[in-house]
């Protein structure tokens, strides 16, 4: 990655959209702070004895002639053969089960039994979902996040969506700590994907409740849409 951006510093390669960091500098977010020990050091990989041992086992692991066998016997009754085939490719993925549209939320018990649901586009979502992450407890994304002109660093009317939030927070820059991508497979599995699964949640719930202004429907009948 040799290309600046020159808004927020981010690293890019050299083909890459321009914007993709933070939009031409329409997004500007507070850096997130280096976690403390021992957290610090877990992730970083120099003092945890556990990771050390894997590290110091995983070729040998990779030269032995292994071979992942799924018996078919134990495969349910009546459940399709190809949900149980053995993984071919470091590939992860994500079912929205239901409606995607539907907010995801938490909820909390309170000591007096009363529930507390925080949605997911509550800026307190992201520090409960991901303690490790938000360590400090800080805010995560939620929708009254403003975009900024490039030139002033004013704030505008316009809002910042998660794609554009998350994009920022997930890019290398020399002059920050960008710990959250150490986290390595942690990262991956959570909070990757529920990022994607609130980016695409986002955009439906756009496209449900603004049809008047999209009108999609003159779209389609005027054979707009149609190839």
């Amino acid at each position: 990655m040799d290309q600046i951006c020159r808004y927020c510093q981010a690293l890019n390669f050299r083909y890459e959209p321009p914007g993709m960091c933070c939009p031409l500098g329409k997004v500007v977010l507070l850096p997130l702070l280096s976690p403390p020990e021992p957290l610090q050091s877990l992730i970083a990989e120099n003092h945890n004895q556990l990771i050390k041992l894997f590290k110091r086992e995983s070729p040998q692991l990779r030269n032995d002639n292994l071979q992942i066998v799924i018996r078919a016997h134990k495969t349910p009754s009546g459940e399709h053969a190809g949900r149980f085939n053995a993984p071919t490719v470091e590939d992860v993925a994500i079912i929205m089960i239901g409606d995607p549209v539907d907010n995801r939320a938490i909820k909390i018990t309170r000591r007096d039994s009363t529930v507390h649901v925080i949605p997911d586009l509550h800026r307190s979502y992201d520090a409960l979902q991901y303690p490790l992450i938000f360590w400090q407890g800080q805010d995560g994304y939620h929708i009254n996040i403003k975009q900024v002109q490039p030139l002033t660093g004013d704030e505008t009317n316009k809002k910042v969506s998660s794609m554009c939030y998350y994009s920022y927070r997930l890019m290398i820059r020399n002059n920050q700590d960008n710990y959250i991508l150490r986290y390595r497979q942690l990262y991956q599995l959570s909070p990757a994907l529920p990022m994607y699964a609130k980016i695409e949640s986002e955009r439906l719930r756009f496209l449900r409740f603004n049809q008047i202004k999209l009108r999609s429907e003159d779209y389609i009948h005027s054979g707009y849409c149609r190839k």
